[in-house]
This record gives C-alpha cells, structure tokens and sequence, in this order.
C-alpha cells in the first residue's frame, strides 16, 4: 500500500484517480475547495490551493506521490483578456502547484521513491485560437515539471498528462449539447472526446512503479489531436 496526496479529489479525473487508487488498496488523501470528501480518500482537507491567503494543510505522512489536478478552461480572444484572467489562470494552473509541491516536498522526500504528476493541456503544443491564457499557464506548468524533474532526480520523479477535452464538469459548457459533442469528437481523430477515467489510468500508471524509468516528461492523452491529421 502506498499513499498519495491528490489535489482536486472531488470532480473530474480527479475523482477517477482517487476512485482507482483506493479500490487498489493504497491510502488516498485529498485536498480540494468542496467540503464533501470522496467516499475512497482516507483522509479529506478543505483548501483553495489557488489562493495564496488560504493555508495549505500540513501532514507528516510519507507521501509516495502528489498529483496536482486544479485547472481552467478560459476560452477568449486575445483582445478582450486582462491582466485579473491572465493572472487568475496563473493562480489556479501554475502557483497553486509550485505552492502545493513546495509544501509537501519533505513529505515525498521520506519515500523510498516518490512521483509527482501534473496537468497541462494539448493546446500548449498545438496551437489554438483563443486559447492564449491557459495555453500560457499550463506551458509554465510544463516548465515547471521538467526543472522539478531535474532537480529532483533521481529521488522524485515528475511528468505532466496533457490531455485534450475531457467529458468533466470543467467542460461541461463545450459538450451541453449532441451538437456540440459531436463537433468535438469529431476533431480528435479517435472519434471521441476524452474519457475521465482513461485518463486517470494514464495518471496512477505515471504513480506506479511500473514508470520507474520516466522523469520530465509530458505525455499526450488527446485522442491523436496534437500529432494526426486524418481525411484529405
């Protein structure tokens, strides 16, 4: 049994990843903004880790690993984004995990051999019109996971998961309709939009001992939009 901290345990991905890791028997804490603790975290903390006022928790758990999930979906044209969506994208994508690892990394110190995961997003790669604030935060995000990943060898791994759309209720205002779900199935070219619980697969395999041998690495979960091109 190991134990990982996830941040964001109770929406989305990061649901699914508590979900997986506590029905494979390790020990799951969580930190997220919603009171209501997932049924599978062993232990649960209230906290906005966006907001540099609130107080992280404190734990003197081993941690075997930390998987940093808070993120945004801030879709706006160039022209009509100010400095506060510029900053609040900031905020919740990159400070809040540049706070959280800082907090916790003495605690994945104490692991014989520990792995931190964060989130980027395909747009950071493939380039995409109105998308400039969280393409920019989530490229410091990446920025951030191969320094950690250098820095920290060979003690701590860290790699990043760079989904495209995922079926979550972050995005629920681009799939609120069949129309619209369609349309952004049909942009990937495996058909569909991303599945929460897939993607959390890719995350705890990332966790496990299985990928001993990955560091600094951002590892594409976008249904082949960032790298194929299919029809004429």
């Amino acid at each position: 049994m190991k134990t990982f901290l996830i941040v964001g345990a109770t929406s989305g991905i990061g649901l699914a990843l508590t979900r997986r890791l506590g029905a494979a028997g390790h020990r799951v804490l969580s930190i997220s903004r919603r009171q209501e603790a997932p049924e599978e975290a062993s232990e649960h903390w209230t906290c906005d880790v966006a907001d540099p006022a609130s107080a992280l928790p404190e734990t003197n758990e081993t941690l075997d690993g930390l998987v940093y999930m808070p993120g945004s979906i801030t879709l706006k044209p160039f022209s009509r984004l100010r400095d506060k969506d510029l900053m609040a994208d900031l905020q919740v994508n990159y400070l809040g995990a540049a706070r959280v690892v800082r907090q916790y990394l003495g605690n994945l110190k104490q692991a014989d051999s520990a792995s931190i995961v964060t989130m980027s997003t395909v747009a950071v790669a493939t380039g995409m019109p109105y998308h400039a604030s969280v393409a920019g935060a989530k490229g410091a995000v990446e920025g951030l996971t191969r320094s950690l990943a250098a820095e920290l060898a060979p003690a701590i791994r860290v790699n990043a998961v760079a989904p495209s759309l995922v079926d979550t209720p972050l995005a629920a205002s681009l799939l609120s309709t069949a129309g619209k779900r369609e349309a952004m199935a049909a942009r990937h070219p495996a058909g569909t939009v991303g599945d929460a619980d897939r993607v959390a697969a890719v995350i705890a395999f990332l966790l496990s001992d299985d990928a001993a041998w990955m560091t600094g690495q951002i590892v594409a979960m976008d249904g082949g939009l960032g790298a194929l091109r299919t029809g004429a």
